[in-house]
């Protein structure tokens, strides 16, 4: 245990999705707590600048350009971070992508890359990681999740939640075969957040309107507000919490 169960100093932590929207700022409070940060995604360009938001703010933060749903260049990332600074302490597996249609609409090919993408890549991704937590004996994975599919569905939307489901039962089976190890996994469930991939829905007068009524607090989230809930999961604050879902929801799984 650390001096202060939040403190994250001397961590290493990767993040992938972490050059914009909820993984950046899950990565920007993990840095602020004291972690070095590994921020993940495809565009060197999108990561070099919240790298440089980072550490503009006292924080430390590298780039590490992959594809988190290749199985190759996820094994390879992950060597890499675990040479270069002899560690790996938190995951957090954040990278998703929604395919908003229908069961009658979506072809198998979309159904499958989308479940390759939201659930085949977190899950070799957590178990690149903890071969490496396993050598230390401690660990923190987490999986960004949804409150679709573990909690509630809407019509138009199948595929999505189907993936995030099957996420939250992977990341159960994680914490049972890791738990022995001093791994703990969880899972931050997120509800309707303003980030840019939601700002045409937020904007929206009539489904923006919808989903913050929908919650109890009666807005949307504020991309920044997912940030203490990453923190949490990631410190000694959580160190006997595993195999649970953090839903960060403004009340809506809650409220009928």
């Amino acid at each position: 245990m650390t001096p202060h169960p939040f403190d994250l100093t001397g961590r290493v932590a990767l993040v992938t999705g972490g050059g914009r929207g909820l993984g950046f700022e899950m990565a920007k409070a993990l840095a602020a707590a004291g972690a070095r940060v590994i921020l993940n995604g495809r565009t060197a360009a999108t990561l070099e600048a919240a790298a440089a938001a980072i550490r503009g703010a006292g924080g430390q933060a590298e780039i590490a350009v992959f594809d988190a749903s290749d199985a190759a260049g996820i094994d390879a990332a992950v060597d890499a971070v675990a040479r270069r600074h002899g560690r790996l302490d938190v995951l957090i597996a954040n990278v998703g992508q929604r395919n908003r249609k229908g069961m009658m609409d979506l072809s198998a090919a979309e159904v499958r890359g989308l479940v390759e993408t939201d659930l085949v890549g977190p899950f070799l991704l957590a178990r690149a990681a903890a071969r490496k937590m396993i050598l230390q004996a401690r660990g923190r994975i987490v999986f960004v999740t949804s409150i679709a599919g573990p909690f509630i569905a809407r019509g138009g939307d199948a595929a999505y939640p189907a993936a995030k489901a099957g996420l939250t039962g992977a990341m159960r089976a994680f914490a049972a075969e890791l738990g022995p190890h001093g791994i703990t996994v969880n899972a931050i469930a997120p509800g309707p957040f303003k980030t840019d991939s939601n700002s045409t829905r937020a904007m929206d007068p009539a489904e923006g309107a919808r989903m913050a009524g929908r919650t109890m607090l009666k807005r949307w989230g504020e991309p920044a507000e997912i940030a203490g809930a990453a923190v949490f999961l990631a410190s000694d604050a959580a160190s006997f919490i595993t195999a649970q879902s953090l839903v960060v929801d403004g009340g809506i799984t809650a409220s009928f």
